[in-house]
């Protein structure tokens, strides 16, 4: 991976991605776990109410039941009204946010009224708690809709049952009232969160108290909302919902108390429930951004400072196999490249051939025209050889000196020859002046070597034979190619005609 810039950003964006992943899985489990606790807590309210409501109503309607049983007993109504108050009324009449328990008789009027005697003189036949037993013989406990009382303050429904003739007519009713303020104090001790909220009902859908409070509210319907539709639908459950009386999106806990005609929900509001994941989660997302910019960042610096030392290695590695002045490689790496080829021609059995070239007469050159005149010279030589080879496979090299090498990978001894004399042929156009010469310009002499002509033991015999050919060349007048074994030469003399190849075989 150190030696692939695009890896390591690949694998720090996949670090990045995983990062991610991570987080979004931490923060729908945090999401969850959010929704679970508000539920949780919805749920345990919602019983906790239930619970302080149900046992409340019932303690009352026994209070209502032992007044009718009192009054069913003989004499209990001729007893005198303290004792008689002390027989029918128990303390729980005296409670707080509790009104009077009235005995009302056929007509609505009160006949025994646990708070004074003589009874105070009102007609409640108007109310739907007289009416609706008046009218039933069946109905049991039934619980009022809300009303303000004549005889105290402060909004109340009433619980009351229906007394009956011993023949079952209509003799009265047994009422007691409560004021709302009751589950006003109730709600208020609950705490469910900003945008929470909690009502209950009658069981046609009549508010009766509502937390946050609006007076406005108590009294009126919801029959025919969706929420109170999912309400009666069962004694209990849980859903999302919007509330009709504020359009705010809760989640509801609702449950039907004990075996009255209630109906209780605690909800809470869905902006309440994630508010501090919202917070939780921004804060998460903003630390794992940053992490992520920091690695990606990171590894972009890393990538780039590692494309570079990559670059600058490679350069020094050209630099280390190139000969500076020539552009063509320099001795270590021909040698390098000698061995590698040398070996594959063993293996394949393809031939290898080898050139070997030499600036005719140098050092007179050198000494003629100086040092720099000799740099240009050999630079220009170089361009002639390395302009004459296409192949990937070809190498050609600085030997030494004046001397230059070409390795011809798949390349017989006619081919070689024919790469050989194009290349004699470039330096020999070149035209460069060269008065110590007896041709009066720059020339080459060439020694080929292949192996397709002989076997060579080792790859040293391989290049003393091309080098012995070179020398083989030079002997014979310089400006020629000589193909070893000694004899198989291409000759090209005559100064200061131009040479041509005897033979040039297809490479």
């Amino acid at each position: 991976m150190t030696r692939r810039p695009n890896a390591v950003i690949g694998v720090s964006v996949l670090i990045a991605c995983a990062i991610l992943g991570i987080a979004a899985w931490v923060l729908t489990e945090m999401r969850h776990d959010a929704l679970r606790r508000a539920q949780e807590a919805a749920i345990n309210v919602a019983l906790l109410v239930e619970r302080d409501t149900a046992r409340n109503l019932e303690l009352y309607d026994l209070s209502l039941q032992a007044v009718i049983e009192g009054l069913e007993h003989p004499g209990v109504r001729d007893l005198p009204p303290d004792l008689r108050r002390m027989v029918l009324f128990d303390r729980s009449a005296t409670a707080k946010d509790l009104g009077s328990l009235l005995v009302l008789d056929e007509d609505g009027n009160i006949v025994i009224d646990s708070k004074v005697d003589p009874p105070r003189r009102v007609n409640l036949s108007d109310r739907d708690y007289f009416r609706v037993h008046r009218d039933a013989a069946n109905v049991g406990l039934y619980v009022s809709h809300p009303f303000e009382p004549r005889l105290t303050t402060g909004t109340s429904i009433a619980m009351s049952r229906r007394l009956s003739h011993p023949d079952g007519s209509f003799a009265g009713v047994v009422v007691g009232t409560m004021r709302l303020n009751y589950f006003h104090n109730l709600f208020a001790g609950m705490n469910l969160g900003e945008g929470s909220s909690m009502a209950l009902m009658l069981a046609d859908g009549t508010m009766l108290m509502r937390r946050p409070y609006d007076p406005k509210i108590v009294g009126r319907s919801l029959m025919g909302t969706a929420n109170y539709t999912r309400f009666t639908q069962a004694p209990s459950g849980e859903f999302f919902g919007t509330a009709a009386i504020d359009g705010v999106e809760r989640w509801y806990a609702f449950r039907h108390i004990g075996n009255f005609p209630l109906i209780l929900d605690v909800a809470v509001a869905s902006r309440g429930i994630y508010a501090e994941w919202h917070r939780r989660a921004w804060i998460i997302w903003s630390l794992v951004g940053a992490v992520d910019v920091i690695i990606l960042t990171l590894a972009v610096l890393f990538a780039q400072q590692l494309r570079r030392r990559i670059a600058m290695e490679t350069e020094l590695r050209s630099l280390a196999r190139t000969d500076a002045l020539t552009g063509l490689c320099n001795r270590r790496a021909f040698d390098e490249m000698a061995e590698l080829e040398w070996r594959r021609a063993q293996r394949s059995g393809l031939p290898l051939s080898l050139l070997m070239i030499d600036i005719d007469h140098f050092k007179g050159f050198n000494d003629l025209y100086g040092h720099s005149a000799g740099d240009d010279a050999l630079a220009a030589v170089a361009r002639c050889i390395g302009e004459n080879i296409r192949r990937p496979g070809d190498t050609a090299a600085r030997y030494g000196g004046e001397e230059f090498a070409v390795l011809l990978p798949d390349t017989g001894d006619a081919g070689a020859v024919r790469v050989a004399e194009t290349m004699r042929a470039a330096v020999q156009e070149l035209d460069r002046r060269h008065v110590a010469s007896p041709y009066h310009i720059v020339t080459v002499s060439i020694g080929v070597a292949c192996t397709s002509e002989r076997r060579f033991a080792t790859l040293r015999a391989f290049v003393n034979a091309a080098d012995a050919a070179l020398y083989e060349a030079k002997g014979g007048g310089r400006n020629r190619v000589v193909c070893e074994p000694a004899g198989a030469v291409s000759d090209f003399i005559a100064p200061p005609t131009v040479p041509t190849a005897n033979t040039r075989s297809a490479r």
